[in-house]
């Protein structure tokens, strides 16, 4: 046999890949007994073994050495199928159309080819063959190959996971994009829902542009694929038991979700912008930061609620507050999962990336904390920051989702003209969440058909964006054509639904989605929380009984290696009721939550240091020296409650923000925010300023969230010494919240005891001390804490010498102990020193009878360790002022004015106290 004849035999159909294996045993088989094939294959064999090859002495292995040349021929070997598979599932993202205002994306995945491959003709003819999901794939040749890849990673999303370092998830992502990613599963009767969701966001648009052109409303033109991707969320969510969203969005595209979504009522909407809406008695706000709240029924069966939160101006900050009232909800279901909530955090793409509380979110998303099981975040992807467009002035990186990638969240960037995309991005999204319970991020590029408002024209900053805008179809006409097409409908069905639309708003009636039998319909939240009836501790629980509480909190086990300072504290406490000894502010203070807990009331408190106490004396959780193990010894007074000890992330605006959030709804639970010094609250001013102090006046949003502020004058520099009490009495108006500074161990057992029990929820602003932790004299004994009460103002406490005061001085904080040991010093009894310990709401009535009881003494001072143009001296001025009606020139004494809140000089600050002390208590 000639060499011609062997090599057309060896490219003869039976030599292939598939048949390698059963070839190779016959041949084996064969060559032992001629008998063991059939007739067919006996022939075969008998040509091979006199072949010319065979004659070269070449033995069975020749068949191996064929067959595999053959499938190098004929396919692409595994190695080159990997690499070429790996590109795409690494980079195809970089490729993909996702943005629809460029338009040379065929270009790019040419490049693929000619460029990166370097691919010859004769590759292109070669087959492809592997498994996937142990399924055989099996393509007529590479350019189909690359096609279906091109399909699957550089079609209208962009898929980035290459930065997820776990190999289960990335596998599953694999399969997940290789399996599903397909416009043919997407019925036809979907595909209407989806268009009647797409006419249902754009004809409102229109509608509110024709019928209030002059307002603002920040429309959604431009990324209308938001309004189903939402409703699929929705509905694989219900369809996964998940029945509790919490939706967090700023201004973009809001009226749209509130009317289309949430099933706000369009006559509520209009009646906001004429400004007819007097429901709200308080100020309120404007109609794009309004919240609503609806059930979800499903063929009239309610299955869930949707939550979306109120929202001022500053973007990004309604997010931790939603992950707060997400993870409440998840405490209060007592569940082992995440499985019946979905946080939805909608952000635009220039605040995503230029705030710095989305970092803050991210960082703590995974903490156990502050987990909520993830998050789907949804990009509103404009391409421009107000009127800034260029990527270089917006951000240093390329994706505005580049921060995501630093907790190996999945990425999808979707092209917001494509509506089929959004709609499995958010089948994807739900089913990730599910699986793996991270954050999961959509990054819908879209654009903004008209300026940042409805007011502004951008075309003076973009003239060519907007160019290209104006002639740009839009995502309801590209979509209608591509069903028209389909022959899924028509125009006039199309023109038909538009109006019946208009008329439901004419009509100023709800919206009803029709979209899986989804239905929306409006739930109203109770803001003013049910709470229990306040009873006084010692009505409460019998003296033998507050007694054994407190014995049990501070009983530490002989097994537990105890820090000998630990072991110190623990035992000086039970010495408060084995010797009588009295309270220090650490132990009242956990009494406190002992009483609560053993009520049924959950506590939660977190901050950076709260379980030991940045100032050393709380100690709720304690660490075994030589195991590491935790013990807490509060845990042996819950009853029916829970408690959440947290030392938080090192962040005080998300995490603020966050508890402010698990307040929201929650009558059961005492929630504690605690600085780890009072000023560090000013990186969460805005938190403080648009929702602690606020919400209640804006959007008749109760919170009873406490804020522990560490305050007080110890030469310990401009940073540490003053929490701002000026600021946050500036803010109090309307008896919006408690501002107080207690100096006593029972006065803070008093305020933290009854904060949860007060008719009207509100917030509570604490200035705490940090030397007065360990004073003495701020000790407190049983009897205090047990018959007392909480004490708004503490008159004279040295009347057992008689004399005739001369001099009225009020102060608050630890100002007043210096005072006291300085004139019990110099036997100064002349002058009566009263405690202010609420500054807000004012006690007027206590303080009126204190100056009608003393009306011949007309000196009368306020004292402070603070510059006079910080602390409370302006706010106690104003006050006395209209208390008196300016019959009495209250007069200051303290630092004089500053623009730095303390000397960072020890000797000065030293200096600086006594010359306060002494002009106080100089007659």
């Amino acid at each position: 046999m000639n060499k011609n004849k062997d090599n057309k035999m060896f490219n003869e159909s039976w030599i292939n890949f598939i048949n390698y294996h059963y070839i190779q045993n016959m041949y084996k088989n064969f060559l032992k007994d001629k008998n063991s094939v059939n007739k067919f294959w006996k022939n075969k064999f008998i040509l091979l073994k006199n072949s010319s090859y065979q004659k070269k002495n070449i033995n069975n292995q020749y068949l191996d050495t064929q067959l595999n040349q053959e499938i190098k021929k004929k396919y692409l070997n595994k190695k080159k199928i990997l690499k070429i598979l790996n590109f795409f599932r690494l980079n195809g993202f970089r490729y993909a159309n996702i943005n629809p205002l460029k338009k040379n994306i065929k270009k790019k995945i040419f490049d693929l080819d000619k460029k990166i491959f370097k691919f010859k003709e004769k590759y292109l003819k070669k087959k492809i063959k592997w498994r996937i999901d142990n399924k055989k794939k099996k393509f007529l040749n590479l350019n189909f190959f690359l096609k279906w890849l091109k399909k699957k990673y550089c079609h209208t999303i962009g898929f980035e996971f290459s930065h997820i370092y776990k190999k289960k998830e990335k596998e599953w992502i694999q399969k997940y994009i290789e399996n599903q990613w397909t416009k043919k599963k997407i019925s036809d009767e979907k595909k209407i829902e989806i268009l009647n969701a797409i006419i249902s966001a754009q004809t409102f648009e229109k509608y509110i542009n024709s019928k209030y052109p002059s307002y603002k409303r920040f429309s959604l033109e431009g990324n209308d694929s938001l309004i189903p991707m939402l409703y699929e969320i929705i509905s694989q969510s219900l369809q996964k038991k998940f029945c509790y969203f919490y939706i967090g969005m700023a201004h973009r595209g809001r009226l749209n979700v509130l009317i289309n979504v949430l099933g706000k009522p369009s006559n509520l909407l209009f009646q906001e912008f004429s400004d007819k809406d007097m429901r709200n008695l308080n100020t309120g706000d404007v109609k794009y930061h309004f919240g609503f709240y609806s059930d979800i029924y499903i063929k009239n069966f309610k299955k869930g609620d949707i939550n979306l939160e109120y929202n001022p101006s500053h973007l990004e900050i309604i997010n931790p507050v939603i992950m707060g009232i997400s993870r409440y909800k998840y405490d209060s279901l007592q569940s082992k999962n995440f499985h019946h909530i979905i946080p939805i955090m909608i952000h635009g793409d220039a605040a995503f990336t230029g705030q710095g509380i989305i970092q803050e979110i991210l960082n703590m998303s995974q903490t156990p904390g502050y987990g909520i099981g993830g998050s789907i975040h949804i990009i509103i992807n404009n391409q421009i920051g107000f009127t800034t467009s260029n990527i270089k002035h917006i951000r240093s990186s390329k994706y505005s989702t580049d921060l995501a990638k630093s907790i190996n969240a999945l990425i999808l960037h979707v092209n917001a003209d494509d509506p089929e995309a959004a709609f499995f991005a958010a089948k994807m999204s739900v089913d990730y969440r599910n699986k793996f319970q991270k954050d999961i991020f959509i990054d819908l590029i879209g654009y903004r058909r008209n300026g940042h408002n409805e007011v502004d024209d951008p075309f003076v900053t973009q003239p060519l964006m907007y160019k290209k805008i104006k002639s740009h179809p839009t995502v309801q006409d590209i979509y209608s054509k591509k069903l028209i097409d389909q022959k899924l409908i028509n125009k006039r069905t199309i023109q038909k639904k538009i109006i019946l639309y208009q008329d439901r708003l004419n009509q100023g009636k709800k919206i009803l989605p029709n979209y899986s039998y989804l239905n929306f319909k409006k739930k109203n939240i109770d803001n003013h929380l049910k709470i229990k009836k306040f009873i006084k501790i010692s009505q409460k629980f019998t003296e033998k009984k507050i007694k054994k509480i407190f014995k049990k909190i501070n009983f530490l086990p002989k097994k537990i290696n105890l820090h000998p300072l630990v072991k110190k504290i623990y035992s000086n406490r039970l010495d408060v009721i084995n010797k009588n000894k009295k309270f220090d502010w650490g132990a009242a203070e956990n009494f406190a939550y002992a009483c609560l807990l053993n009520q049924g009331i959950s506590c939660r408190i977190s901050g950076e240091d709260i379980s030991r106490g940045t100032f050393f004396h709380r100690h709720a959780i304690i660490y075994d020296q030589i195991t590491g193990e935790k013990y807490i010894p509060l845990k042996k007074s819950i009853k029916n409650s829970k408690l959440f000890l947290i030392d938080s992330v090192l962040s005080e605006e998300s995490v603020l923000a966050f508890e402010y959030g698990y307040s929201l709804r929650n009558s059961n639970t005492l929630t504690i925010w605690e600085a780890q010094f009072g000023d560090f609250a000013n990186v969460s001013q805005v938190v403080i300023d648009q929702f602690v102090s606020s919400s209640m006046e804006k959007w008749n949003q109760s919170s009873r969230v406490i804020l522990l502020l560490p305050h007080g004058y110890e030469g310990q520099g401009p940073e540490h010494s003053s929490a701002r009490i000026e600021r946050y009495l500036q803010l109090c108006a309307n008896k919006n919240m408690n501002v107080c500074i207690p100096t006593t161990a029972s006065q803070i057992f008093h305020l933290l005891y009854q904060h949860i029990f007060h008719q009207k929820s509100f917030p509570l602003i604490i200035f705490s001390p940090k030397s007065l932790l360990r004073n003495p004299m701020s000790q407190s004994s049983f009897s205090e804490i047990y018959e007392g009460k909480f004490q708004k103002i503490i008159c004279e406490i040295d009347f057992s010498i008689k004399q005739d005061f001369k001099k009225i001085i009020f102060c608050t904080g630890k100002i007043y102990y210096e005072l006291l040991e300085a004139r019990r010093k110099k036997n100064i009894y002349q002058i009566m020193l009263i405690r202010i310990e609420q500054l807000y709401p004012f006690p007027k009535k206590k303080i009126l009878k204190i100056i009608n009881k003393y009306s011949m003494i007309k000196n009368i001072f306020w004292c402070q360790e603070e510059p006079k143009n910080q602390g409370a001296w302006n706010y106690i001025k104003n006050t006395f002022e209209k208390l008196t009606y300016n019959k009495i020139n209250i007069q200051y004494i303290g630092r004089k004015n500053s623009s730095s809140p303390a000397t960072g000089n020890f000797y000065i600050h030293k200096k600086e106290q006594e010359k306060i002390i002494h002009s106080a208590l100089n007659i």
